[in-house]
């Protein structure tokens, strides 16, 4: 069922609910950049078939939360700081009373390092995500293509378009001009966005506490386990367990940064991800 929630600062996201008729729990799945809500569909149907309420939705100015030309001026901060929280508070109130979760991936898994998932995690996953410095890719020739994009072409077509036609660039769903300028700039630097004073990151990444399990791939080309531990090793006040799957663990040819959350990991990662989550729901329970 799909829904808008309003946001203080202007507009509204589009949210899908994936509900069971007695949920143990709710979960928000905080999206990637440019990584549209229908691509957790199946993931969300399969939490859900398992008794686990299950949001997802779009940032603003992304897939169903409005054209990113009407939202130009919104940035990667507005995502995490903003757009997350009033989701996280809304499936909170649907759902009260039940132990509240996170999954976040990629920049999803930015907003739940930032302490931006909602107050009160029983537990959280953060799938591929890192410390994005162009710098950490390992690839010579993936640096050079992700350079390109960031810092050459996406942000020459948002200020000549006033977003960002990503879909065109093999980037996923079209960005907001701001948004795409943000990344890149945070992209340049070392430690990503641990480097703009702005962000707060590493006083941010200190609140977060309870369990969180990170798990990544062995052939993601950005997302490598040295730069996850990068960014898990920000959260300091946080129980956090790692998993590093290969892709014949998941009995695929290749996982990549998107693929544990494609339907064909749903015999062999998903019920792992959701024992996990089940059993830190069920503590918070009690």
């Amino acid at each position: 069922m799909r829904n808008k929630i309003p946001v203080a600062t202007g507009g509204a996201i589009t949210a899908t609910v994936f509900a069971p008729d007695k949920p143990r729990a709710v979960l928000v799945v905080h999206p990637a950049t440019a990584t549209p809500q229908g691509f957790y569909a199946a993931f969300a149907g399969y939490l859900a078939e398992n008794g686990i309420a299950t949001v997802t939705y779009d940032y603003r100015g992304t897939g169903l939360s409005g054209s990113p030309r009407d939202h130009r001026d919104l940035g990667m901060r507005d995502w995490i700081g903003v757009d997350a929280p009033a989701v996280a508070a809304w499936a909170a109130e649907r759902f009260p009373g039940l132990p509240r979760l996170a999954v976040g991936h990629s920049l999803g898994g930015h907003v739940i390092a930032l302490g931006a998932a909602g107050p009160d995690l029983a537990a959280s996953v953060i799938v591929a995500s890192h410390i994005a410095a162009v710098r950490t890719i390992p690839s010579r020739l993936e640096r050079i293509r992700v350079r390109v994009m960031l810092h050459v072409l996406g942000p020459a077509l948002g200020r000549l378009l006033g977003y960002v036609p990503a879909s065109r660039l093999g980037l996923g769903e079209d960005l907001p001009a701001t948004a795409m300028t943000e990344w890149g700039g945070w992209a340049r630097m070392d430690n990503y966005f641990f480097d703009d004073p702005s962000m707060r990151a590493a006083e941010r990444a200190a609140t977060l506490t309870g369990p969180v399990l990170a798990v990544g791939t062995s052939d993601d080309p950005w997302s490598t386990p040295v730069q996850m531990d990068a960014l898990t090793g920000h959260l300091t006040s946080a129980n956090v367990e790692r998993r590093t799957y290969t892709p014949a663990a998941g009995g695929v040819p290749m996982i990549g940064h998107h693929g544990l959350m494609r339907r064909p990991m749903r015999d062999r990662v998903w019920p792992e991800l959701l024992a996990w989550l089940h059993a830190h729901a069920e503590k918070a329970s009690r």
